[in-house]
């Protein structure tokens, strides 16, 4: 299951990275409705939400903890310097790479341990609150995202 489950993950990255690399800046501007969050706002989202992945599964420190302010704290629009999509390009490879390889150490029994937000005593309640379940949380998170992005008109 763990196997599958990572390379679903795998899949849905690359169907990310189908859409969103080879957008120009002004594509990234494009609204998936009007009124509605820009894709730039979508990618530097999954981006920062994958670079706290890092440290919830224990695969290292985030990288780029000043995503946050930009794409998970604010909504779009609200910080008026967010970075271009070449930089988010760039973090999206860089996390996205140190996420695979990181999943490829763990083994079955290691994704069936807690997260690292859950304390002792809380995971003993409900041990499904572990790595895989994070695993499968922001493989579901992508795919909603690129759902969303279905809706831009062409």
């Amino acid at each position: 299951m763990v196997t599958a489950t990572v390379n679903s993950w795998k899949s849905t990255i690359e169907r990310a990275d189908k859409l969103f690399l080879p957008l120009t800046e002004a594509q990234l501007q494009k609204e998936v409705a009007p009124g509605k969050n820009r894709l730039i706002y979508l990618w530097g989202h999954l981006t920062a939400v994958h670079d706290r992945m890092l440290p919830l599964l224990d695969l290292g420190p985030r990288l780029y903890p000043e995503l946050d302010a930009s794409f998970i704290s604010n909504p779009d629009r609200a910080v008026p310097d967010v970075p271009t999509g070449e930089e988010i390009k760039d973090f999206w490879k860089e996390i996205n790479s140190k996420l695979v390889a990181g999943f490829e150490s763990l083994s079955p029994a290691d994704w069936l341990k807690k997260h690292s937000s859950v304390s002792e005593e809380d995971f003993a309640k409900d041990p499904s609150r572990n790595r895989f379940a994070i695993l499968l949380s922001r493989t579901s998170h992508i795919a909603f995202h690129l759902g969303q992005t279905a809706l831009i008109p062409k």
